[in-house]
């Protein structure tokens, strides 16, 4: 009996605290979607300028997202998983492809070329971007590379593109 008093004082009181101005609130979670962003590493890339593609080499098998807030939602899915975005509907890459910031160390200098994707192609260790340059020069070849993808509104559990539930926690990940 004590702990139900204890813990209805207590919800109370936390409501009461979080409605003040200020504070915290909870994210609206009425439309069942997030804005994420997406983040790709890779050892090296190679740039074809005749076919205008962007080939990561030895890319990483994991692909980080994360959403700004109110959901501040983070984690990982694989690569492979990461692909399917393209496919066909409304908030698709495909319908609309993403920018993306290429990023690369080169001696003690960052550059950064702001591209298009499209069409990706993963084949083994390598993925594959078509791409179009919007800001910046892309170098025929570069070591430890970036990619910064813009968002794409889904599902707030972004490995359940597929119309799976939400998930009840927070912070998601995929293995």
């Amino acid at each position: 009996m004590t702990t139900r008093r204890f813990l209805a004082i207590t919800a109370a009181a936390t409501a009461a605290f979080a409605a003040q101005p200020g504070h915290a609130q909870p994210a609206d979670t009425s439309s069942g979607n997030a804005d994420f962003l997406f983040v790709q590493t890779a050892r090296r890339l190679r740039f074809d300028r005749a076919a205008s593609r962007l080939i990561l080499q030895d890319v990483s098998p994991v692909t980080l997202f994360f959403s700004d807030r109110p959901d501040r939602i983070a984690g990982n899915m694989r690569t492979a998983a990461f692909v399917p975005f393209w496919s066909g509907g409304r908030n698709s890459f495909l319908s609309d492809p993403p920018n993306a910031d290429v990023s690369l160390i080169e001696g003690d200098a960052l550059r950064q070329v702001v591209v298009v994707l499209r069409d990706p192609v993963l084949e083994g260790a390598n993925l594959a971007y078509t791409v179009q340059i919007l800001d910046g020069s892309m170098p025929d070849a570069g070591d430890e590379v970036s990619v910064f993808i813009d968002i794409i509104g889904m599902p707030r559990t972004p490995i359940s593109f597929a119309g799976a539930a939400r998930r009840g926690y927070r912070r998601a990940w995929y293995r």
